[in-house]
């Protein structure tokens, strides 16, 4: 399978720092890669330079001129003045532009007839209105609705979804995402993997997302200290591997360590006159002191601090009701917090989980009902937005500012640049300005700042957004063991599976839905409740007496065909899916062909239904 973009001697550095040197890596055709790493390891520029953004200070970019490369900034930036109308259809695609000018057109109270009607018959001669109901569904999925709003006028979390949806609509060669699923509630993010998995598309990704990761992608690169490891699997297989990979690291390492201390016990006795067989095995001194000094030990945030006392009484919510411009958010919700609850915020964006939050913490006082604070309750939030640090202060100020000191949960007491230094803030970085620190580092200094509060009720709000994976597992061992109330509100799935046995859920229309279980349990439970809802629709409301219009024995003869057909049709796509899942993902040549055969097999479907659909019409 050919390779449709490489990394070719790829060097860069930021504020005089090499983030990687001599890095080479390609991407081909049909390969979904995800690539992993610590905070601050160069992810985000790595995919920058490939979506070839900015140009790399050492090495180069090698692609095809007519590859369209696709892009999704973890921030995304628009021009000045645009309405979203205008950026999202392309002046270079005639189908776009007559979209455009339909929609621009049928919303006006007034609509010109005569054009409207020229434009019905330009759509139906570019063959447009199936892809008029394509950027429809990506639009709605992506909740946007008023196309003539103007950008600036958007959160921060409507702009990355406005940016996603427009490269879908565009639909590159290659794909290149910085954390997608940020800002997408639960069901979009799902209906993300089944659009990302469909056809052969070409995809390279930074996600925290553990289930998304697992179902989109087949190969997994680790950014590690400059250097790239390519594992062909999941993040399972990549876990098993890279273990075995640092342990074989480990051990090369001490004995390099060993080693240099032998060799620098011999550079200090060794004569002043120098022979060429010396001078070799300095240069091999200096050789394995470089060697030694790139490799630092193993370390991983360390998250143990101290939990202030809890008593009894924790938090009372009574009939508290919550509405703005006339949209009810809360509805008489009532709930006492109890001691151990873990509780996961989960809805659609826009049902008021934030607003729930702010009135639990005091932030925002409610309309009616009474918030009944206990005495020795005291709150850890971590805001979705994060905390506001000053660009120009140090690292270790932004610490110092809140304690000197600060008290661990073994009883221990330790300085401000010690808790930086668990937390994977070296003296460099510690002593360095916040503005140098990498978007995935600041959240972890916030996360740091919450936790020195020593809360006994802690309430993350999307936690998950820009961390590494490292630092979200050892949060997660970290929220296994916190003895005191947890709220969490996350659209990644296997944190709220993992972290939550009780969901409050923002149904809308100010109701909350409070199911005891965890996502996985609430969404089998949602499911059950259909299909019970469906078998008791079809016994309870017979279809009424009415004269069948009998079928021919023509038709009738076709209709059991094309049954047994979509039958055997479906049985086919998911043996084909099974086998796709499990080949091994660099024969990328097979990979392409079943994708191939689903893809043509669901066309097929499609045209079988209709005209399956026709004939049960007509018999009914």
């Amino acid at each position: 399978m050919s390779t449709l973009i490489a990394a070719e001697g790829l060097g860069h550095a930021y504020h005089e720092e090499w983030l990687f040197k001599n890095l080479t890596l390609g991407i081909n055709a049909g390969q979904r890669v995800a690539l992993v790493g610590i905070n601050g390891a160069g992810k985000s520029t790595l995919l920058k330079l490939l979506a070839e953004r900015f140009v790399p200070l050492e090495g180069k970019i090698v692609k095809n001129k007519l590859v369209k490369i696709g892009f999704l900034d973890q921030e995304p930036t628009f021009p000045d003045g645009y309405s979203i109308s205008d950026f999202i259809f392309s002046l270079e695609n005639k189908q776009q532009q007559l979209i455009k000018e339909y929609e621009e057109l049928i919303e006006l109270s007034n609509p010109d007839e005569k054009k409207l009607n020229r434009l019905y018959e330009e759509l139906s001669e570019h063959n447009a209105w199936e892809y008029e109901h394509e950027i429809k569904t990506i639009l709605s999925r992506m909740g946007i609705n008023q196309l003539q709003q103007k950008i600036h006028t958007l959160s921060g979390g409507q702009k990355k979804r406005l940016a996603l949806a427009k490269l879908l609509i565009e639909d590159p060669e290659i794909y290149v995402l910085d954390e997608p699923t940020n800002h997408l509630d639960i069901d979009t993010i799902e209906w993300l993997e089944k659009l990302l998995t469909t056809g052969n598309k070409t995809i390279l990704l930074v996600t925290h997302d553990r289930y998304f990761l697992d179902n989109v992608c087949n190969t997994i690169v680790e950014l590690d200290r400059g250097k790239t490891y390519t594992y062909n699997g999941n993040y399972a297989y990549f876990l098993e591997k890279k273990a075995e990979r640092e342990a074989a690291d480990e051990s090369t390492f001490q004995k390099n360590k060993n080693l240099l201390k032998k060799e620098l016990e011999w550079m200090r006795r060794m004569p002043a006159a120098r022979t060429t067989k010396s001078q070799s095995r300095i240069d091999s001194f200096y050789n394995l002191e470089e060697k030694t000094k790139q490799r630092t030990d193993n370390q991983k945030v360390t998250l143990n601090v101290k939990m202030s006392r809890q008593g009894n009484k924790i938090l009372e919510l009574d009939n508290i009701e919550q509405s703005f411009d006339a949209k009810h958010i809360l509805n008489n919700f009532s709930y006492t917090f109890k001691k151990g609850d873990r509780i996961g915020l989960a809805g659609k964006n826009g049902t008021g989980k934030s607003t729930l939050l702010n009135i639990i913490t005091g932030n925002l006082v409610p309309l009616k009902g009474v918030v009944d604070i206990g005495d020795t309750t005291k709150y850890g939030y971590y805001k979705q937005g994060g905390l506001s640090f000053n660009e120009k202060e140090r690292v270790i100020d932004i610490v110092k500012s809140d304690a000197e000191y600060i008290k661990m949960a073994d009883g221990q007491t330790i300085s401000a640049s010690a808790l930086l230094t668990l937390f994977l803030f070296p003296p460099k970085k510690q002593h360095g300005l916040v503005e140098k620190l990498s978007g995935g580092e600041k959240k972890r200094l916030h996360l740091m700042k919450v936790l020195m509060q020593n809360p006994n009720f802690l309430i993350l709000d999307e936690p998950t957004n820009d961390l590494d994976i490292d630092t979200l597992n050892v949060l997660e061992e970290f929220l296994e063991n916190f003895p005191g109330v947890l709220m969490l509100v996350s659209h990644d799935r296997y944190l709220l599976d993992k972290m939550s046995e009780q969901l409050f859920i923002m149904e809308g229309n100010g109701e909350v839905r409070i199911f005891n279980g965890n996502y996985s349990e609430y969404r089998n439970s949602v499911e059950q409740e259909k299909e019970n809802s469906t078998k008791k629709q079809k016994t309870e409301d017979p279809k009424p007496n009415t004269i069948s219009k009998k079928l021919s024995f023509k038709e009738q003869t076709e209709f059991d065909n094309l049954e047994k057909q979509l039958a055997d049709s479906e049985k086919k796509i998911a043996m084909l899916t099974v086998e796709l899942n499990n080949i091994e993902s660099s024969n990328y040549k097979k990979i392409e062909e079943l994708s191939k055969q689903i893809e043509i097999l669901n066309q097929e479907n499609e045209t079988v239904m209709e005209r399956w659909i026709a004939l049960s019409d007509k018999q009914n």
